[in-house]
């Protein structure tokens, strides 16, 4: 499948460049699409696409040749976090909604590392956006007020994917967020390969059953 890249601009100049992908069907059949917002590590960042595609999600649709979801993979510029950019990302995926045949119902946020920890803040800055999201060896930061703000995400369908020997971010990020989820009632999953350093997110993205799980996950009103 092939990777369209863009840039979105925005207010002060701020911008986003990002991969944009569609499924084959996408102009013989009118359908909206399930829509999938990929939030890349901290060693992919910068002013180079092409770095994109070494892991997650860029690099599966780079290798399959249909994958059955839109995709949004924008680059978090040098020297910047993805905690300082979810107004931006908002807007970016509010710009591909009313560009392109998107499911509203079928949105789905998921990132590994650094955009693990983006995707915990996106779903609780955000918490109606999206009817599921995958973080992948991520976690929240205490400044920002976690883990008691991901008690705003108590009902939506998480699952989180962690390596058992991850030295960079530790499995207890994810496991501190997913018991806190527990304890207040709700049904969070946490897949941990415990022989797994920090690439856990190789394993992850390579599993057809993630893609199942997000297809199963419809976001209701």
């Amino acid at each position: 499948m092939e990777l369209h890249s863009s840039r979105i601009v925005y207010s002060l100049n701020r911008k986003l460049d990002y991969f944009l992908s569609l499924p084959m069907q996408y102009a013989s059949e009118e359908a909206d699409w399930p829509l999938i917002l990929f939030l890349h590590g901290a060693g992919e960042r910068g002013d180079n696409l092409q770095l994109l595609r070494k892991h997650g999600i860029p690099r599966i649709v780079s290798e399959m040749a249909d994958f059955p979801f839109i995709t949004i993979s924008p680059q978090c510029p040098e020297n910047d976090w993805w905690l300082n950019r979810l107004q931006d990302l908002k807007f970016l995926l509010d710009t591909v909604v009313k560009q392109y045949r998107v499911d509203t119902s079928k949105m789905y946020l998921t990132g590994l590392s650094m955009g693990g920890f983006g995707t915990w803040h996106m779903a609780v800055e955000y918490p109606d956006l999206f009817a599921a999201i995958a973080p992948v060896c991520g976690g929240g930061l205490g400044i920002l007020g976690f883990p008691e703000r991901v008690l705003e995400i108590k009902d939506l369908p998480i699952w989180a994917f962690h390596g058992g020997k991850d030295n960079i971010v530790s499995v207890e990020e994810s496991r501190t967020l997913i018991r806190t989820l527990k304890d207040a009632g709700g049904k969070p999953m946490l897949k941990i390969y415990p022989e797994a350093g920090h690439d856990s997110w190789t394993e992850t993205y390579s599993d057809p059953e993630l893609y199942e799980w997000f297809m199963s996950n419809r976001k209701s009103g």
